[in-house]
Order: structure tokens, then sequence, then C-alpha cells
């Protein structure tokens, strides 16, 4: 993994205190992807990604039926200020333009020492470990940002997010109010 660093200058402080502002990630079939923070002009390209997600990836991500993001839901995942909210975007060139091929994210808690964390990849994407490359740098910026624990909310029925999940040490728990949930835990 290569890490490279683009310089920008208007950047907002706390982006600036993340070790690089880009990755090129080669993924386990050779395929190169960059990934970067969530910027404010990716909001098109977050909705062309959750537009082209499959109904099932759609289900898996945001726990329910979806057929479009509505304005309200695209202004929340595009709120980001690099400490209590962080996002990285998987982008790779598509006939001549980039397009988000995956995302990772999380949000503080109320008390700030746990975060809330998602991963989506896009349906052509999957398979090539692109997932755990987003969490990776996910984590270490949680850890970084000072979280002592990171969590998911799942269907208890998303093997390949438990599957994930397991593979980066988190510990699986099934939700006690609800059987159709699991949370996912990783002690920071």
């Amino acid at each position: 993994m290569s890490n490279t660093s683009a310089a920008t200058t208007d950047k907002p402080p706390a982006f600036a205190s993340i070790n690089g502002d880009h990755w090129i990630e080669t993924l386990l079939d050779g395929s190169h992807v960059l990934i970067r923070p969530l910027q404010p002009e990716d909001r098109e390209r977050e909705a062309a990604f959750i537009r082209r997600l499959s109904p099932e990836a759609k289900r898996c991500r945001f726990l329910g039926e979806l057929r479009e993001a509505s304005k309200e839901l695209l202004d929340n995942l595009m709120e980001v200020d690099y400490v209590h909210a962080m996002a990285f975007v998987a982008l790779v060139h598509d006939d001549g333009e980039l397009r988000e091929v995956g995302v990772s994210r999380y949000a503080a808690s109320d008390d700030g020492t746990r975060c809330e964390c998602a991963v989506t990849v896009a349906d052509d994407w999957r398979h090539r470990g692109l997932a755990v490359a987003l969490m990776r740098h996910l984590i270490s910026v949680a850890r970084s940002k000072g979280f002592k624990t990171m969590y998911s909310i799942d269907l208890a029925e998303n093997g390949e997010m438990e599957e994930l999940a397991r593979y980066l040490g988190f510990t699986r728990m099934r939700d006690p109010e609800d059987a159709t949930l699991v949370m996912h835990s990783l002690r920071l």
C-alpha cells in the first residue's frame, strides 16, 4: 500500500491533521483505487453511488428499503468534520470520470468515546478487499481521534458484514430488542 500525499491549501484544519491526503490501494485482484477523505464536491458522486447500488446493498446499508437518497439523507452523509464525523471514499476512473466505488464512515456518539461506523462497496467491486482497505483507514483515524470503541448496527442476515467484522477483530452481539439486527463492536 502506498501512501501518497497531495498538497492542497484550502482544507479544513481537522482535515490537515489526517496523515496524507489520499492513498492508492492495490486490491486483491491487482486493481487500483484512490482512497481519500470525502469532500463537499463529492455530493453528486455520493448520490450516483447510492443510485447504482443494488436493492439488497441499499437494504443492508440503510437497514431498510431505499429507492433514492433524499436531500436530507445526502445532507447527513456529506456532513463530515474530519474529527467527530469522518468518511473515506474509494474512487476509480470510469470513462474519463472519477466514480465512487466504496465509502466508509463513522459518526461520534453523544458521549464522544464511541463512534458508529458503516462501509459500503459497489456491487461490481465486492470481493476484492476494498471494504477491508476502507475500514482500516477509518479505524486508524478513529484511534488517532481518541475514540475508545467503534461499532456498527447491521442486519443479522448480512453474512458479508459478519465476515468483514470478524476479519477486522470486531465482536458480534445480537440486538436484544430486535432479532433482525446485530451490533459489531471493536475496542480501539
